[in-house]
């Protein structure tokens, strides 16, 4: 028994040194040394870790590091150390017994810009849904139009131009949302208009030339400042240093009397720390639709101070437009070139002769109601950016910013036989007649000033991340109008002011996010952000009377997800984020507090797959968003009156979005994106006025289909070099049916369109210049008719219901040639 319970004892021992001595044979042994990039020399009190892990040493004066790894698997190791850039990179250690692994860190010149912009945009490891455009993306196609058209082929994205050439007023929409709801931002600090919340490229003419990169996330995304995004964000990141001095001009021109012309120039380093950049440049276009011209002007101008641990930097960017107004769309029944409809439209709406005959002898596609040479939109802005950020210890970085952002100006238009009693006139008495309309010329203007102050405190160490940030700002706009002229009234020299009101908005915003490697290949993420909004403007009360009135807001912004690195190349991850937004000016002023609409509210699902090679990428990703008391027009008149919008129960927005890029070869690149959604409200009410009867009339829908927001977008395109220095791409543009309304009625829409661009460029080497490139494009290359945007309204009357729709050509195949010089 005994010798029996000694064999026992020796086979456990036995076999516990077996496990233990297969424990220690799977152990993987790293050994590695850190050394000077520039130098070679091995360096001291470097931080190396691998994330997820919890392994973490500070280098001795050798340089060396050791690590023991359990098994074989990807893991993310990193290294930091102050006055250096940080590395980290993911490896796949094999399962052998040791690997040797040697990082080599390079010197940090100065604090660079992307520092700034951190805080608001998404990291790759981040489960959002993001693209970066970069400089030379956008140099591409940069020959005078507006920035939405020059991102058009991304993925989502839908653009509009009621010039129809893509200069002057421009648009975007991004999975149906438009521009009241896609958040921008230029280094951090708000553009969004904040009582429309909408953004007017043509105040920003040329502006792409100024800029480093766009960041474009879709859906809720992470927290940033201004307006909540609740579709989408665009962060803007201008132009960042330029070591050595330059200049630049740039020359292009073509259709529609379209040019464009632009000088840069900057100073490089100055005593290895100044740096200044200016840009001046000057926009004018005709355009497509009669009249539609655009007079624009913009410059930029940037100082900088640049050290090793801190970067302070000045910016200016000042934009001035003049644009004819082309905002009223072509009728139907112009477009159509239909006679007897055209005519009985002039019936309906009071058309003058003068203006049915204008009517009748249009072109189809360009016809625009406007004559009176003045009636053009007249505005100026200019941003003031003051931005600093440095590096406070080891692991913290501090960014703030100043900004203000002044804007005057108006919009003129003639107005025929006007009642003196809309402008609260006084009746004029010519021969003891009381005359009570009379032809004349308004102007309704803005004069406003926007400012504030954001920051961002962030803290990086091992396995953490964490971003404290937000804003504090103010809007004061003074809305106005003017009676400039009057053909018949007391009007003196002066004109006649018939509105005048303030609005004051203030926002309060603070976030926190959090990144945390939760191991070598899983990464979480989470973030909240409170967000309180306090709005004074003029409205209506409960007696109808015009009175001053305030609405307080607070919300609370969560967000979290998760994301995890399969491979080397791929990563998958999800997300879920809530966004709340809050109506716009019209909303509010339109209504009383008992007919105000409520915030709205939505949730947002985001599920991806991401795949990257060397040269090649793909992304796929599921989207949901569901919102709750969503802002629509209905037509339904409220207690004031008025037209608003109405907040609907429900609806949601949902999604498949696929993109890809990839080498077809040494010189040839293909690159696709493709959206398919579904986008519902579930029960909505359509009121529609009756004119025969008096009051609304009431239709219920279910399952109804979202307004502007089609079920396919897409696009493609193949570039290739056919010879060194020249590239030329084919690229084409698919976008399903769009309503006009909610009401999914297919004689209310815009007709699914494609169209295709062609563009060339060749850099041609001359002796002394850096670059002298040509750029040639052709848009719409196969003269495609397609209109890019419209409206509706309708009426019951005579028995019958009018719908009129309005709709705006884009032009047919148009081009555009460049000459860029670069010293």
């Amino acid at each position: 028994m005994e010798k029996m319970c000694k064999k026992c004892s020796f086979s456990v021992i036995f076999l516990i040194l077996m496990l233990w001595a297969e424990s220690i044979s799977a152990q993987i042994l790293i050994l590695g040394k850190v050394t000077d990039a520039q130098t070679n020399l091995p360096m001291e009190g470097v931080q190396v870790s691998i994330e997820g892990t919890g392994k973490s040493i500070l280098t001795p004066q050798n340089g060396a590091f050791e690590f023991s790894l359990e098994k074989a698997s990807l893991h993310r190791i990193q290294a930091r150390m102050v006055g250096y850039l940080p590395f980290v990179q993911t490896i796949h250690f094999s399962g052998d017994h040791s690997e040797t692994f040697e990082i080599k860190l390079t010197p940090k010149e100065r604090v660079s810009e992307e520092v700034i912009i951190s805080a608001t945009r998404s990291k790759e490891s981040d489960p959002t849904t993001a693209l970066t455009v970069t400089k030379e993306d956008l140099e591409k196609v940069n020959l005078g139009q507006d920035l939405p058209v020059l991102l058009q082929m991304t993925p989502s994205v839908i653009t509009t131009s009621d010039a129809g050439a893509g200069v002057g007023y421009t648009g975007m929409n991004i999975r149906g949302s438009d521009a009241t709801r896609i958040n921008v931002t230029i280094n951090g600090i708000p553009l969004n208009d904040a009582e429309s919340q909408g953004v007017f490229w043509v105040n920003m003419p040329d502006f792409a030339t100024s800029v480093s990169s766009i960041q474009i996330q879709r859906g809720v995304g992470t927290s940033t400042n201004g307006p909540s995004a609740f579709g989408a964000s665009l962060n803007v990141q201008t132009n960042t240093l330029e070591k050595n001095p330059y200049s630049e001009a740039s020359f292009s021109g073509g259709s529609f009397g379209t040019w464009k012309s632009n000088i840069r120039a900057g100073s490089g380093l100055i005593s290895n720390r100044f740096t200044v950049d200016m840009r001046l440049s000057k926009i004018a276009s005709d355009g497509f639709i009669d009249r539609a011209s655009s007079n624009l002007s913009s410059s930029y101008v940037s100082a900088g101070y640049y050290g090793k641990k801190s970067l302070l930097k000045f910016n200016l960017i000042h934009g001035a437009e003049q644009t004819y107004q082309a905002w009223s769309g072509i009728p139907e029944s112009r477009l159509k070139g239909n006679l007897a409809a055209m005519q009985e439209f002039a019936d309906r709406n009071g058309l003058s002769q003068t203006e049915t005959q204008h009517l009748l002898q249009s072109n189809s596609r360009t016809y625009n109601p406007f004559t009176y040479k003045g009636q053009i939109d007249n505005y100026k802005q200019t941003h003031y950016q003051l931005l600093y950020s440095t590096e406070l210890r080891l692991n913290w970085n501090l960014n703030a910013g100043l900004f203000y952002t002044r804007g005057a100006g108006y919009y003129e238009e003639f107005k025929a036989d006007e009642k003196f009693s809309k402008y609260g006139m006084t009746f004029p008495i010519f021969g003891g007649d009381t005359l009570r309309n009379t032809d004349l010329i308004r102007q309704r203007g803005l004069d406003n000033h926007f400012y504030g102050t954001t920051y961002s405190l962030q803290y990086q160490k091992d396995a953490i991340s964490l971003t404290f940030g937000g804003l504090a700002s103010q809007y004061r706009g003074k809305h106005f109008g003017d009676v400039i002229w009057a053909k018949v009234s007391n009007l003196t020299d002066n004109a006649f002011r018939f509105y005048e009101n303030d609005g004051l908005k203030s926002d309060l915003t603070n976030y926190v996010k959090l990144n945390w490697n939760l191991t070598s290949t899983i990464f979480a993420y989470a973030d909240v952000q409170i967000r309180g909004i306090q709005y004074r403007f003029e409205g209506y009360d409960r007696n109808l009377n015009l009175t001053d009135q305030s609405v307080d807001f607070l919300f609370f912004n969560p967000k979290a997800g998760l994301s995890a690195q399969l491979t080397e190349q791929q990563q998958v991850y999800i997300s879920y984020g809530k966004s709340s937004h809050e109506p716009a000016r019209v909303d509010f002023v339109n209504s009383s507090p008992e007919s105000r609409p409520k915030a709205e509210v939505l949730h947002n699902v985001e599920l991806g797959w991401r795949w990257k090679g060397n040269s090649s990428r793909a992304n796929v990703n599921y989207y949901l968003m569901y919102y709750k008391d969503q802002l629509v027009l209905t037509g339904q008149i409220n207690d004031v009156g008025a037209y608003i919008r109405s907040n609907v129960d429900q609806s949601y927005r949902m999604g498949i979005e696929a993109e890809a890029s990839l080498d077809l070869g040494p010189n040839a690149r293909f690159f696709g994106n493709i959206t398919l959604s579904r986008n519902r409200i579930l029960s909505y009410h359509y009121y529609l006025d009756d004119y025969d009867d008096g009051g609304q009339q009431k239709t219920s829908f279910k399952d109804a289909p979202i307004a502007f927001s089609p079920d396919l977008i897409a696009a493609a395109g193949v570039s290739w070099q056919p010879i060194k220095n020249w590239e030329t791409s084919l690229e084409s543009k698919w976008v399903g049916r769009q309503f006009l309304d909610n009401t999914g009625d297919k004689s209310k829409s815009i007709r699914p369109y494609q169209f295709i661009n062609l563009r060339s460029s060749y850099k041609i080497p001359v002796s002394g210049i850096r670059e002298w490139s040509l750029q040639f494009m052709v848009n719409n290359l196969l003269d495609s008719q397609y209109e890019n945007n419209g409206y509706t309204y309708g009426y019951a009357a005579g028995g019958s219901v009018i719908n009129e729709n309005f709709y705006f050509p884009s032009a047919g195949r148009n081009f555009l040639v460049g000459v860029n010089v670069k010293f």
